[in-house]
């Protein structure tokens, strides 16, 4: 088995408070890591460390055998790093751009000609090859930002929200590019907000929490910990919710809705047992219902947010699409805490 990425006891603090702590990684040549957490646990200054963006106070990293200390140049040369935001000149076309950027990584004027014709086949462009990039869609641009970091086709490419904003076709069609990256043996490092997207894409999910991975394994493994099915309770009155939630171990509850979802193998005995202690600390269930577990009920899990009310991750309580999505430094500082360490990664990230 090799690894493309290589990661032990990654370690990195900002003004003494820690954002990864012993931190490890191990991605599979070929295969799509998602590399999930909450607003500040510390993903994008990981990803910024594996880059070159950022030395590690300590721990050790290879990335496609490039010592990430000792040989930052020959790691610079084996990656690609696509952001948020598509990274396209909007003055010049399709084709003018991939030749552009494929000049500048040095190829002769005949050789940048005949990659550009290449990608904009492979990244379905070649229609529009010839119309100004301000004129592409969403998922045009995302998918013209994606063929350029494959000009030089690295071993291994950074996906920071390569989703965010598009909507749901240019998102599938952006899903399908990933998809044909990771086939033709390159390996991908995704961070995304969407966790429909890691479940989609993902062959190992690392979830990062307060600067350690908290847990690792295919989104099915990660699902199959949970249970064979979450049952959801609703509450006709707070009170009844209130005495429900101290004699429960919920991963996800919604005081507004006054909903507890809770963890089961799924069997009728189980479920009519929770019911029972329910009626008999008098916080009898108004409604009941079950759902398989979602990524998005791991994640809540893990992180220890299962209480805070929030369901804004694309889950069952939020499948209409409507969890927030803007830039990660401005979602972060929204909820970090002065002096926190969730603060100290978005002063990083705004740097």
């Amino acid at each position: 088995m090799t690894y493309t990425v290589k990661a032990e006891g990654i370690c990195k603090s900002f003004s003494g408070h820690p954002v990864l702590d012993q931190v490890d990684l191990a991605v599979e040549t070929g295969s799509v890591l998602a590399l999930l957490g909450p607003n500040g646990a510390g993903k994008t200054t990981m990803v910024r460390i594996l880059a070159t963006l950022m030395r590690p106070d300590a721990g050790t990293a290879t990335i496609a055998g490039h010592d990430l200390r000792t040989d930052p140049v020959g790691v610079k040369q084996s990656i690609s790093l696509t952001g948020q935001f598509a990274a396209v000149d909007e003055k010049l076309t399709g084709r003018e751009n991939l030749e552009m950027m494929a000049q500048l990584l040095r190829l002769s004027r005949m050789a940048a000609r005949a990659r550009a014709s290449e990608l904009l086949a492979e990244f379905d462009l070649a229609d529009a090859a010839g119309r100004r990039a301000a004129k592409y869609s969403g998922g045009m641009r995302r998918r013209l930002d994606l063929a350029i970091s494959m000009i030089a086709r690295p071993p291994l490419v950074f996906l920071d929200e390569p989703t965010t904003g598009l909507d749901p076709r240019s998102r599938e069609q952006t899903w399908s590019t990933v998809r044909r990256l990771a086939e033709d043996g390159v390996t991908v490092l995704l961070t995304t907000q969407y966790l429909e997207e890691a479940d989609q894409l993902a062959d190992t999910v690392a979830v990062l929490d307060h600067g350690r991975v908290v847990a690792r394994g295919t989104p099915d493994e990660l699902k199959a910990r949970l249970g064979a099915e979450v049952v959801r309770l609703q509450f006709a009155d707070p009170a009844a919710y209130q005495r429900a939630l101290r004699g429960l171990d919920p991963v996800r509850a919604d005081g507004r809705l006054r909903t507890i979802d809770v963890a089961t193998e799924g069997t009728a005995g189980e479920i009519f047992h929770i019911l029972g202690r329910l009626q008999e600390a008098g916080a009898p269930a108004h409604k009941v219902s079950t759902y398989r577990p979602s990524l998005d009920d791991v994640f809540l899990s893990v992180t220890g947010a299962a209480q805070d009310g929030s369901a804004a991750q694309g889950g069952p309580a939020a499948q209409d699409g409507s969890a927030a999505q803007g830039d990660p430094a401005t979602q972060a500082g929204s909820d970090a805490r002065p002096g926190s360490a969730a603060q100290h990664e978005v002063k990083e990230m705004a740097r």
